[in-house]
């Protein structure tokens, strides 16, 4: 009979030890690899840790193998059909034409923001000649056009201000729908009638009312266009985070409830307590579908309010009608879509974050 050599058993036991860790790391890293959208990630890592590297490959397979060829497939009958199909503006750009388009929309990003620079660089030449005279120094703003990625910086900070309103006006009313009977019996015909409503009718009421109470521009902190794609925002996403919030609050537990009734708990203990923590899960998707929503209806907002964002880029591109301005609007249109889905990843990363239930 063959002895067992103790140290083998423990050189087992540490290698043993150590890929349970590492598959451990995995499983953690599996929940954020789904929230970023990189859930194709995990069976790689279990295959290069020996872990049934068959069943591995075929799921490697269907989470990346499969949307790539999807891919692929998309781009070849984009490259083939676009030539086909003539515009007023020529042929519709295929792929190669749209990725020229974007590398020439990221050099002249580049071309402005050197000029800016050398700009604030004269001025501060100047000012610092007239502080040396003894004089006051003068502010000198740029008054070149926006860059594309400027473009796409004011329509986030739009987007985000706009669903900031709408998420503070929403939740405490929806907490408020959800715990009252007679609150919800008088919010929920408003929600209904406001709910279906168009930016493109809400944005010519919010400019007249905008116009006719806010400040002139340069007198204020914000630009009325500004203003004006920012509270049309706010009116057309506020009504998924109210409508999920009041669903969210009503469906807590009656037990817990009762349990908040004979612990006597005050109406603010009862709300960061029991009804938040209970229903976080509804509200995070009322904020997801919320967000989502504001993004689609600011480029409608902006190309009609002419706010310097990328509705207005892609206004602006169909009005000049020139032979690249068709392949432009199409870069716009995959941005808008990409930073769409890095939104909703964001809120699914902050969901993620701050509920814990099974189904996220």
């Amino acid at each position: 009979m063959t002895a067992i050599d103790p140290q083998q058993l423990d050189d087992q036991a540490a290698r043993e030890a150590r890929k349970a860790k590492i598959f451990t790391w995995i499983n953690k890293a599996d929940t954020w690899f789904t929230v970023l959208g990189l859930g194709w990630l995990t069976p790689i890592f279990r295959a290069i840790a020996g872990d049934n590297p068959k069943a591995q490959y075929k799921e490697i397979w269907k989470l990346a193998g499969v949307p790539m060829l999807a891919i692929v497939g998309f781009l070849f009958l984009w490259a083939t059909l676009a030539p086909q199909v003539q515009t007023s503006l020529g042929a519709v750009p295929g792929p190669g034409q749209v990725w020229e388009q974007a590398v020439n929309l990221h050099e002249d990003a580049q071309a402005k923001a050197e000029k800016k620079a050398q700009f604030e660089a004269k001025v501060a030449q100047l000012n610092e000649r007239l502080v040396a005279q003894g004089k006051e120094p003068k502010e000198r703003a740029f008054t070149g056009a926006p860059s594309y990625y400027q473009q796409i910086w004011t329509s986030i900070k739009t987007v985000f201000f706009g669903f900031l309103i709408a998420s503070a006006v929403a939740i405490p009313l929806g907490i408020l729908a959800g715990l009252s009977p007679y609150a919800n019996a008088a919010i929920n015909p408003l929600v209904q009638i406001f709910k279906p409503v168009s930016p493109l009718a809400w944005l010519p009421i919010v400019t007249m009312i905008v116009s006719a109470t806010y400040a002139v521009d340069g007198d204020g902190w914000f630009a009325k266009s500004f203003l004006n794609s920012a509270i049309t925002v706010t009116l057309c996403s506020l009504w998924p985070t109210l409508i999920n919030t009041s669903l969210g609050v009503a469906s807590i537990d009656k037990d817990l409830v009762s349990v908040s009734k004979v612990l006597k708990m005050n109406a603010w203990t009862k709300i960061t307590k029991l009804v938040l923590p209970s229903s976080l899960p509804l509200i995070f998707t009322g904020l997801r579908l919320s967000l989502g929503v504001g993004w689609m209806v600011l480029i409608a907002a902006e190309m009609l309010a002419q706010n310097p964002g990328l509705g207005k880029f892609v206004w602006d591109e169909f009005q000049n009608g020139s032979s690249q301005s068709l392949a432009k609007i199409m870069v716009a249109v995959f941005t808008i879509g990409i930073i769409g889905f890095l939104l909703d990843r964001l809120m699914y990363a902050i969901q993620a974050a701050f509920t814990f239930t099974n189904n996220r």
